[in-house]
């Protein structure tokens, strides 16, 4: 394993985290039992995983507090979060402190490292600034918390500009948000003033469907090539990426997509789930291979870095429910 401080915060973490939400929720999602899930953390402990991120929405706080259990507390850094919104309406300060203690109590811990309010859109994030994060520094002095932060709603702002604006204020030490070899806006918008801030940063939407799912990424591509957006040469090839698998190069597109934004400069923890114990190391071992040759990222940066929005899917049970993400 390796590992990086995040941001400015002090805290020592692995570069890959055990995310415990999206479509895996730590196996939840394929039918696991708690156990097997426990089991999973376990699996990812033993390979050296010390971050460990997971909310309030994903129902798996219980879970990673069971895991956690017979753990040594100071050398695991666990992120959790709540969201904003109770339905339409804004929850109010004194929720979303009820919301931490909640998390607190399902975690089986006095304090988590990061906790970051869920999803928030442009729209919400005066309010966030305003009248949640006074009644969350409150919590943070004593103790609950060590660092405060926000994730975004990425499908619903592919711009970042409720992070652009978040930049603005010192209160959030810790940003979630979306970087993938087909989204890369983070590394002109957001990434050059997390890294002068000290703002630490992680990776979601690293893989989705349009790396993993068979034949999304070449329909995407034929929609991009349509819009003028991408050559039309890659909306005729089967494999539109395959470019970057060879000797020397990347093992697999998801290897690749790892791969790609560990190594992106501003980037501090990648995020990757995993219903097995086969993909939780796979995915951990590309995580910490070294980068891309510099070519096949030069080319990657051309091809797509003026590209916003793109593999940006939201968790399939999500979709089925006609959400648009969690606030």
């Amino acid at each position: 394993m390796k590992y990086t401080t995040l941001g400015k915060t002090g805290l020592k973490v692995s570069v890959a985290g055990l995310g415990c939400g999206g479509n895996s929720r730590i196996g939840q999602g394929a039918g696991l039992t708690a156990s097997q899930s426990v089991a999973l953390v376990h699996e990812a402990l033993d390979l050296g995983v010390t971050f460990f991120d997971t909310a309030e929405a994903y129902g798996t706080e219980e879970i990673l507090g069971d895991a956690l259990r017979a753990t040594d507390r100071s050398r695991v850094v666990v992120s959790t979060k709540s969201r904003i919104l109770r339905g339409t309406e804004r929850m109010t300060a004194a929720e979303v402190v009820a919301n931490l203690d909640a998390s607190l109590k399902r975690l089986n811990t006095d304090y988590v490292d990061v906790f970051l309010l869920h999803g928030v859109a442009p729209g919400h994030y005066d309010y966030a600034r305003e009248f949640l994060a006074p009644a969350l520094v409150k919590e943070q002095t004593k103790g609950k918390l060590r660092h405060l932060g926000l994730s975004e709603t990425s499908p619903n702002d592919p711009n970042q500009t409720m992070l652009q604006k978040a930049l603005d204020d010192p209160r959030w030490q810790v940003f979630m948000l979306a970087y993938n070899m087909l989204n890369q806006g983070a590394r002109r918008d957001i990434f050059p003033r997390t890294k002068a801030q000290g703002v630490g940063t992680l990776m979601m939407f690293v893989v989705r469907n349009i790396f993993s799912k068979p034949g999304l990424l070449l329909e995407t591509m034929k929609k991009l090539a349509t819009e003028g957006k991408v050559p039309a040469e890659l909306a005729a090839n089967p494999e539109p990426l395959g470019f970057l698998i060879h000797e020397g190069g990347a093992e697999s597109l998801l290897d690749a997509a790892y791969r790609f934004a560990r190594h992106e400069e501003g980037c501090d923890v990648v995020l990757f789930g995993t219903s097995s114990a086969r993909h939780l190391r796979s995915n951990v071992q590309s995580i910490v291979r070294p980068p891309l040759p510099a070519t096949d990222v030069a080319k990657l940066y051309e091809l797509f870095g003026h590209l916003r929005g793109v593999g940006l899917d939201l968790p399939d049970a999500a979709k089925a429910a006609g959400k648009t993400g969690p606030s």
